[in-house]
């Protein structure tokens, strides 16, 4: 029997919610929008455009896996007008609060709410759970938008339409990324389009692009990677000549780095193909602190860095952070 999601009570709540919420709303200025990962704050500032302010709870280079919410994040939450989250477990630790702040009668959404399940991966060690990082497949993601456009539609009846406008020319852009990234990535040589990461973030990236992907830790980086783990990977690392292994910006990198450590006692070299950004963005006010400069900035470091072609300044030239190998 399959779990009961945190999405599951929020979308009984959205729905008392919409049902009780029978005025029009006018917005005289920009309302307030919290939102728990900078990938779904993008959104909301794509399709919100100017008709909301809105703000991240877990910053850059966070974990949301392992976040738990301070008071301040809890008071933000509660005062806001509108809350989105990503869903599909990845702010397990925030469950609690966000239940809360449903309750008090506040929209809380999952941008992941209309994603049908056949599309969703479903990892044998989640039991039950679907994998939730789904932005990394951009077309995935991409359903995403759709989500944000209605539920902000749903709130501010009177600017529905602006709300889905932005988000068909968004959704151009992101068909646009998602071109690039098949692109680059199949430039990669068929031998060497393996994804050596610190955990299993990138499988719908695999799976949307064609790459084999290997994580030390599982799916949520609660779960530690044993000794068992690595000598595994380092095995295969050495049979299959895999010469690039990644380090993630919101995860330490000693499991990374004890791949090559053990690589080396065999006698292969391995070395660090970049930093990859998956449960967070890049800085704010930085390219690679949009939805865009992420996907930008991890395929191309992928492609380079596994033997392919690809721009250094990526798909719009604005990348500040990759070297060519």
């Amino acid at each position: 029997m399959r779990t009961i999601h945190i999405s599951s009570v929020l979308r009984r709540l959205g729905m008392l919610w919409c049902a009780i919420t029978m005025t029009t709303w006018v917005q005289a200025k920009p309302y307030n929008v919290v939102t728990t990962v900078g990938m779904v704050g993008d959104i909301v500032r794509q399709v919100a455009g100017e008709r909301a302010s809105v703000t991240n709870v877990i910053g850059e280079g966070v974990d949301p896996h392992l976040y738990k919410p301070t008071r301040g994040d809890v008071a933000a939450l509660i005062k806001a007008d509108v809350v989105f989250y990503a869903g599909l477990m990845l702010e397990g630790k925030m469950a609690d609060v966000l239940i809360k702040v449903a309750t008090r009668g506040k929209p809380v959404f999952a941008v992941t709410e209309l994603i049908d399940e056949s599309y969703l991966l479903e990892p044998e060690d989640m039991q039950g759970h679907y994998d939730p990082h789904v932005w990394m497949d951009v077309s995935g993601w991409t359903r995403a938008v759709d989500a944000v456009a209605t539920a902000l539609g749903s709130y501010d009846k009177a600017n529905a339409a602006e709300y889905t406008k932005n988000a068909v020319r968004y959704k151009a852009e992101l068909a646009t990324l998602d071109a690039y990234i098949k692109k680059v990535t199949g430039s990669i040589p068929e031998s060497g389009r393996v994804l050596v990461t610190a955990h299993d973030a990138f499988n719908y990236f695999g799976r949307a692009y064609g790459l084999e992907v290997k994580g030390i830790q599982g799916i949520s980086t609660e779960s530690e990677a044993g000794l068992k783990d690595i000598n595994g990977l380092v095995d295969d690392i050495v049979k299959r000549n895999i010469r690039a292994v990644f380090v993630e910006s919101s995860v330490a990198d000693k499991n990374v780095r004890a791949l090559i450590e053990g690589a080396a006692q065999r006698g292969h070299e391995v070395v660090i193909g970049g930093e990859l950004y998956s449960d967070a963005m890049g800085a704010a006010g930085t390219y690679e602190g949009t939805y865009m400069g992420m996907l930008d900035h991890n395929a191309t470091v992928i492609a380079i860095a596994l033997g392919g072609t690809a721009p250094v300044g990526g798909l719009q030239g604005k990348l500040s952070h990759v070297q060519r190998k």
